[in-house]
């Protein structure tokens, strides 16, 4: 199959006469990706000192977590549409100041309950850079130069989780939560300064529509292609969330690992998944978007299926570890053929369809990660599910999208 052609049917974006470079914009909109969650993963070490402090349970700490990402999540349904009808910066410089008041305002909470309030609106101004980036993305690219580019997204943003929970261990032990906090802020402050100087405007207002964001979002779920890709996203986010939050109790109580040998295979994966982007980004302009998005997504069904079968049969820490890294790999090849094939009929809406792809990843985390651990959280628990969630995601690709997606003139 042959990759992504121009759409000829919609409105050309007038773009900049100089673009900023591949390199660059990567960078720029890597870290517009991930300064959402990394308000997570940065106070993750200080959640108990937090709960002591303000008199809280672990629960309640716990769901601090919870809000933010619920506000990341469907910030996104709000975020997105706007910037299809005025620009991507303004909403874009807007969310990022919000998220670096409300650090301040979370630094200084005087309770839980101000703290819970705060990170839920946090989660939704941060939720900007989230969508913003990709829809920025598919402003500047598209086709195979698209995947390229989400490529090296993938790259940066991936980063964020080997980084922060080690820095923010180190900063909870010198400055506490509210500290972090403070970084929080800082680090909002100079996004928005990277922001506002080196990302110009990518709608301009001759690209830009008119009509309301439920319009967009009804458009959008009649297309049946882009529902398939939506539903298959949702499973591959349902199944990466059972993996962050499960992976620590599987290796540290399921296999006794130390803290510091755990770090070590978290970052491990985190690695496979940029070199699998690195390898998606070097090789798709042989192979094409649909034969990489296909390949990769039907491997992480059979690299689940090995693990789930390497727990089932006892077989030991090494033949978990081994497909659950094959798995990453194949992982990071997908998403940024999945978001480019998406999208490809949806230019004109970049913004909505951004929200609605990356709603579908998040929402899905806080109703899983609870579910996974009812009965408690084990190697088998954690593989079953993200063998299933794989599955059924495989299944709608080769039943449900890829039928359409050969009939499809962006094909």
């Amino acid at each position: 199959m042959k990759g992504l052609q121009p759409e000829a049917s919609l409105v050309e974006p007038v773009l900049p006469k100089k673009r900023p470079g591949a390199l660059r914009m990567a960078v720029v909109l890597g870290l517009l990706e991930v300064f959402g969650p990394i308000s997570m993963d940065l106070y993750l070490p200080a959640l108990p000192r937090l709960a002591d402090d303000l008199r809280a349970g672990q629960s309640l700490a716990q769901a601090t977590m919870s809000v933010c990402m619920l506000g990341l999540a469907f910030g996104q349904l709000v975020v997105g549409p706007l910037s299809d009808r005025f620009g991507r910066r303004r909403p874009l410089l807007a969310g990022i100041a919000l998220f670096t008041v409300l650090s301040v305002v979370c630094a200084f909470s005087p309770s839980i309950e101000v703290l819970l309030a705060a990170r839920f609106l946090q989660g939704l101004c941060g939720s900007a850079g989230i969508v913003l980036s990709l829809a920025v993305a598919r402003d500047l690219a598209e086709g195979v130069e698209l995947v390229r580019l989400l490529a090296l997204l993938t790259t940066v943003g991936a980063l964020a989780p080997i980084v922060a929970p080690v820095i923010g261990g180190q900063l909870a032990a010198i400055i506490g939560w509210r500290g972090i906090f403070g970084v929080l802020a800082g680090i909002g402050a100079a996004l928005l300064l990277v922001a506002a100087t080196a990302l110009p405007e990518s709608l301009p207002p001759e690209a830009r529509h008119r009509r309301r964001g439920s319009g967009e979002f009804r458009v959008l779920l009649k297309d049946r292609l882009f529902l398939g890709f939506l539903l298959v996203s949702t499973c591959g986010g349902a199944a990466f969330f059972t993996y962050l939050a499960s992976i620590s109790f599987v290796l540290q109580d399921g296999f006794s690992l130390s803290p510091q040998l755990f770090s070590a295979c978290f970052a491990a994966n985190a690695v496979m998944s940029v070199l699998g982007a690195q390898v998606n980004r070097a090789a798709v302009r042989r192979a094409g978007p649909v034969r990489m998005y296909v390949l990769g997504t039907t491997f992480t069904a059979a690299a689940a299926l090995t693990m789930l079968g390497a727990v089932l049969f006892g077989a030991g820490l090494a033949a978990l570890l081994i497909p659950l890294a094959l798995l990453m790999f194949a992982g990071g090849t997908t998403q940024a053929n999945g978001n480019a094939l998406a999208l490809a009929n949806h230019g004109q809406r970049a913004g909505t369809a951004a929200a609605l792809l990356g709603t579908s990843s998040f929402a899905i985390g806080p109703i899983v990660a609870p579910l996974v651990s009812l009965g408690g959280t084990t190697p088998l628990s954690m593989s079953l599910t993200m063998t299933v969630a794989y599955g059924v995601a495989t299944v709608l690709l080769w039943l449900a999208v890829l039928p359409r997606l050969r009939r499809s003139p962006a094909v």
